[in-house]
């Protein structure tokens, strides 16, 4: 069993699985919770899963069920889950790249242009200096405008900026105001401040790295840190633009707002679908088409080796590409005068094809055991694979079953994609024959 665990796409979820029992353990302590007394095991469990699959989704008020123990609880395994998903994808990326080869590997320099795979201890000390040095600006904003604008005492201006640059950075949407962010709605300081550190922790360490030393010259960008970058800067674009345009004369959301707040509300609406899970309007509230414009934009997330979810930008735009390559009769997907391999191409369609099947699969299964519409339903379930978090407030009246579900989606949805993606890279080999060819009839 220990030499099965040595397989890469065997240790993630296994050290994930290790991370949900210790922090369900440490939050069924009675000191975590403001009552004294043990939460329930469904309720620990559902919280620690959101907190170390950085969801973001929860079936209590965290900032009035949980003590000041429990939050902080809540805070380390947000850490441990953003961390671990960063390093663990790097490492993971960096065996794929290094199983490729040479030909291959001087093409698609992705990773291994910027860390080489014996530089794990270097690696992870990397990660962890970038995430500290970013919490930190992010929290020393954050508390500054917390005790300025809204004169709270410097103790708790700073551990409401800690705690939010934390969970902003490691996208993981749990938050210390019952409302989330709906009393900043119109804030330009606290809304600007998270949703860039939404954009941040969702990118990836390596292309934060690569950007760091060839910002000046996007020429030389791996195709990676081409996809991911003009990729998020383009669903970004059309996200805030789309849902400012559908609330903005919604009585319920945005339509009270002066055209300043409009504005930073639907930018703050728009970015945190990239899997951040906070919310500053109703989502009860917005309009249907709103709910399935979001679906869209959380099911796609954020970059790889990112504290982001869903089936990640760069395998969205393979497929783009590989739409307009055949569209355009070509046999090859190339992408910035690179050719793109058929096998990471079938990578992408297996990874997309699977988290279409996940939804899928919980939304039929959630409809089973509740009575909540379909929409509602889809929300929720694409939310939770996604580990974006955002819901529309029905997350506590599940069913226990429900909850479950939930949990399994969080899971598979923050593990899964990278095991699977992992795994069958790590399988690839060329076959000896190849057998005849044939055509079915498509479409």
């Amino acid at each position: 069993m220990l030499r099965a665990l040595r397989h890469p796409t065997r240790l993630l979820p296994a050290a994930f699985v290790a991370a949900l029992i210790v922090g369900t353990g440490l939050l069924l302590l009675p000191a975590a919770r403001t009552a004294g007394q043990s939460a329930p095991p469904l309720t620990a469990l559902f919280t620690a899963a959101s907190s170390v699959f950085i969801t973001g989704m929860s079936t209590v008020d965290t900032a009035t069920y949980w003590s000041p123990l429990g939050q902080g609880i809540i805070l380390a395994l947000i850490q441990v889950g953003g961390f671990g998903i960063m390093t663990f994808a790097t490492v993971l990326g960096l065996m794929v790249s290094r199983r490729l080869a040479l030909q291959t590997r001087l093409v698609a320099q992705a990773e291994t242009r910027a860390i080489n795979l014996g530089e794990v201890r270097n690696l992870l000390l990397r990660v962890l200096a970038m995430m500290a040095g970013f919490e930190l600006l992010i929290a020393v904003v954050l508390t500054v405008r917390f005790r300025i604008a809204y004169d709270e005492s410097l103790a708790t201006a700073a551990w409401h900026g800690v705690f939010h640059a934390v969970s902003a950075f490691n996208n993981a949407g749990t938050t210390l105001f019952s409302d989330s962010f709906m009393r900043f709605v119109a804030d330009p300081w606290i809304c600007g401040t998270v949703a860039v550190a939404v954009v941040l922790g969702g990118l990836g360490f390596p292309v934060v790295l690569e950007l760091s030393r060839e910002w000046r010259t996007p020429r030389l960008w791996s195709i990676h840190t081409r996809l991911t970058v003009w990729g998020t800067a383009l669903l970004l674009v059309v996200g805030v633009a789309v849902v400012t345009a559908l609330e903005w004369s919604n009585p319920a959301t945005l339509g009270p707002l002066d055209w300043p707040g409009s504005l930073v509300g639907g930018m703050f609406a728009g970015v945190n679908p990239r899997t951040a899970g906070f919310n500053s309007i109703d989502y009860a509230a917005v309009r249907p088409e709103t709910l399935a414009f979001t679906d869209v934009l959380m099911f796609i997330g954020g970059g790889s080796a990112g504290t982001s979810g869903g089936i990640k930008v760069t395998t969205f735009f393979l497929l783009a590409y590989v739409i307009w390559a055949e569209v355009r009769g070509e046999d090859d997907v190339n992408i910035a005068a690179r050719r793109v391999s058929p096998h990471t191409l079938r990578q992408a369609v297996t990874v997309a094809l699977l988290g279409v099947a996940a939804v899928a699969a919980g939304t039929m299964v959630l409809l089973l055991v509740t009575d909540l519409p379909f929409d509602r339903v889809l929300f929720e379930a694409t939310a939770a694979f996604s580990t974006a978090g955002l819901s529309t407030g029905v997350t506590a009246s599940l069913p226990a079953a429900g909850q479950v579900v939930l949990v399994a989606l969080m899971f598979v949805g923050r593990v899964g994609t990278i095991t699977v993606a992992s795994a069958l890279a790590l399988r690839h080999r060329k076959l000896r024959f190849r057998r005849p060819e044939e055509r079915p009839i498509i479409g």
